[in-house]
């Protein structure tokens, strides 16, 4: 066979896609071209424009993901990272791939832990799945000390391979209700993107419906029984003044924030993403 146009190809793989549904068939169809000749995203669109030719092999490995990607495998999955902030993450069965929204919940416990009086504050992550909270607070406040706990063992695998080597991050295999007796008092962030999936819902997405794992979607009857024993937890691990703050669904903040305040946690607020959706709910330990 002939060597191929790049941009037939991609073309080709983008229609592909869409014929099953998945959202940015063209982005993913791009992103797979650039995994398999070793090209950023980029580069690939450059490529297309000078009218590069794409070879033999590489466009029959390219045909193998489209596959996967067809039978909507996360495209995570298949490349193995996931980007976050400013990190690319390891991925793959077994750990909830982290999402964009959570990027910007992040942000409220990195600028606690920037606006802290403490010289060295203490962030503690609780469900850390592959450890994008827990590594953006480390890797963006060096100067905190950060405290992950997972209990997935497959999760927990993933973010060991994650957190490797970055000093100022410690990463246990624990229940949340278990992890770090030794901060209690201590913490000046507790966050958590806990499973807020109601028991009885079916996520829409076949990426996360069939891919993700169970514990990291489903949090009971009405989806929030991980955030009571957050709510819980964090108030024995912050000092007081520290701040909570939990992922959720859209229409759950105000359920959450009646949790918290009910606890006896001070000033519970829910915040948008950028899409304008309720994501964030934030409170501080009296």
């Amino acid at each position: 066979m002939p060597d191929s146009s790049l941009s037939a190809v991609v073309r080709a793989a983008a229609q592909r896609l869409a014929d099953v549904g998945v959202p940015d068939p063209l982005v993913d169809a791009e992103l797979l071209a650039g995994h398999v000749t070793g090209r950023r995203r980029g580069e690939v669109q450059a490529a297309i424009v000078r009218g590069d030719r794409i070879d033999e092999e590489d466009a029959a490995a390219l045909e193998a993901l489209v596959v996967r990607r067809c039978a909507r495998e996360p495209l995570q999955h298949i490349t193995g990272t996931a980007p976050f902030r400013h990190l690319e993450l390891a991925v793959g069965p077994g750990v909830f791939v982290p999402r964009p929204e959570t990027e910007t919940v992040v942000q409220y416990a990195i600028d606690a832990l920037l606006n802290a009086a403490e010289p060295a504050p203490i962030g503690v992550d609780l469900g850390t799945g592959s450890g994008a909270i827990a590594l953006a607070m480390a890797t963006e406040v060096p100067h905190a000390r950060i405290f992950a706990a997972e209990l997935s063992a497959d999760a927990h695998a993933w973010a060991s391979r994650n957190v490797a080597g970055v000093e100022n991050l410690t990463l246990v295999l624990a229940d949340l209700d278990e992890a770090f007796p030794e901060l209690d008092g201590e913490a000046t962030v507790v966050i958590s993107n806990p499973p807020y999936v109601p028991d009885a819902a079916i996520p829409r997405d076949p990426e996360v419906r069939l891919f993700d794992p169970a514990m990291a979607l489903y949090g009971g009857e009405d989806g929030l029984d991980v955030v009571r024993r957050l709510s819980t937890r964090a108030l024995r691990l912050l000092h007081p003044g520290g701040l909570l703050v939990i992922e959720h669904g859209e229409l759950q903040g105000e359920a959450i924030r009646a949790i918290l305040t009910a606890d006896g946690w001070r000033a519970a607020a829910t915040h948008r993403d950028l899409t304008l959706r309720d994501r964030t709910t934030t409170a501080l330990r009296p």
